[in-house]
């Protein structure tokens, strides 16, 4: 009889693989160029970071919803010989697991230098949730929702935050101090978006969108793109950050066995990431305590109140008293908390800038870097109720 793995048996990857560049465009409503050379700008500026040419770029890990396949990337970017390419599902926990898939083929020898990106018109283009004929209510369980009227993500995600409030005491104004903080944390990012603060006052008299959601409960939708390049360890000592090496220590996916449209499992309250979470601490030998900041996907403000617990940064039903204030999430709190503004008021890139954030935290560039505190560990994650995944990058 074979021995079932644990998960502790599992982290192939811990530490064979370093973060070497990366890069984005400029965030915008109306971006004025392709999805293809977005995605060509963001991976060029991700290698002038790490000091090396596109063309020795041999793998790429991207987002299955992205417009841009391998071809085209291999002739715009002069790409010789492309070893390795995939490409992952799901938006919300994709911007994490492009990474730990990326560390995966690099401490596989698979190739040399892999990219992730993600490349999109969100705004200028076709929007998410945007219709295209019928096929927003055929097929699948969401035949269940569509005549309802849950067409768009948030209508979903609502009854999933309102369920949690119901478990867990949770009110609209915890949600709204989370918008605060991300919204200061943006204001002082000039790459964000939205960088006018905001007050709790404003969070509760911005609108009712899909209840218990207020408009400023929600992530932004923007052109842009974003890349991150990666290699291994000892490639990276010779390249322009090798003075600070970041390395991928541990990573993880997890899934429900029932999560499609969302609202359709045992527990409305409780998310994948439950189950992600288990599995990473596991691999890493860590635990919450042990990172210095938090990365958590915030396409809605209530999952950061999710992710918290989820991960095991406070007990179940703690995260309301947390958040209260803001000030343990602040950059310059016990926890800072996507420190570059997030999907919130930065920009939304699926995620994958969060990555990016984790590694200026480390190298000590962030334009939130807290004042007195060293990140040694960075925890970015997904907490979206569907498939999650999640990454430890680290110092190394």
């Amino acid at each position: 009889m074979v021995a079932q793995m644990t998960p502790a048996d599992l982290n192939n990857i811990r530490d064979k693989a370093a973060i070497v560049g990366v890069g984005e465009t400029e965030f915008s409503w109306d971006s004025g160029r392709s999805e293809l050379q977005l995605a060509a700008e963001a991976i060029k500026a991700a290698c002038d970071d790490a000091g090396i040419s596109p063309h020795e770029i041999d793998g790429i890990v991207r987002y299955e919803m992205d417009s841009n396949n391998e071809t085209m990337l291999v002739q715009s970017l002069g790409i010789r010989n492309l070893r390795h390419w995939e490409a992952i599902a799901f938006g919300g926990g994709a911007g994490n697991a492009t990474v730990a898939h990326a560390a995966g083929a690099i401490s596989s020898g698979y190739c040399n230098y892999v990219v992730c990106f993600r490349a999109a018109n969100l705004r200028s283009g076709v929007r998410l949730g945007q219709a295209r004929g019928s096929e927003r209510i055929t097929g699948g369980q969401r035949g269940f929702l569509a005549p309802w009227g849950a067409l768009a993500p948030a209508h979903s995600f609502g009854m999933f935050a309102r369920r949690y409030m119901y478990e867990h005491g949770a009110t609209s104004r915890h949600f709204g101090w989370v918008a605060v903080t991300l919204r200061h944390h943006a204001s002082r990012n000039s790459r964000a978006l939205r960088r006018q603060p905001i007050t709790i006052d404003d969070h509760q008299s911005s609108r009712i969108v899909a209840d218990p959601l207020r408009l400023l409960d929600f992530c932004q939708e923007n052109d842009g793109a974003a890349a991150i390049v990666m290699t291994t360890p000892d490639r990276a000592r010779h390249l322009r950050h090798g003075g600070t090496p970041v390395l991928v220590e541990a990573a993880a996916q997890g899934s429900g066995p029932m999560n499609e449209g969302i609202v359709f499992r045992p527990d409305l309250a409780v998310a994948e990431s439950a189950h992600t979470s288990r599995d990473l601490w596991a691999r890493a030998r860590l635990q919450a305590r042990d990172m210095d900041a938090f990365m958590f996907y915030d396409h809605f403000t209530p999952f950061c109140l999710i992710g918290l617990e989820a991960y095991g940064f406070v007990p179940p039903g703690e995260a309301k008293d947390f958040v209260e204030g803001g000030d343990n999430i602040r950059f310059d709190g016990p926890l800072p908390t996507n420190t570059h503004g997030g999907n919130h008021s930065e920009a939304y890139i699926h995620g994958l800038t969060h990555c990016q954030e984790a590694v200026r935290l480390i190298r000590g560039t962030s334009t939130s870097q807290p004042p007195e505190k060293e990140i040694n560990r960075v925890l970015s994650c997904s907490s979206t109720a569907q498939l999650s995944a999640a990454v430890i990058i680290r110092r190394g």
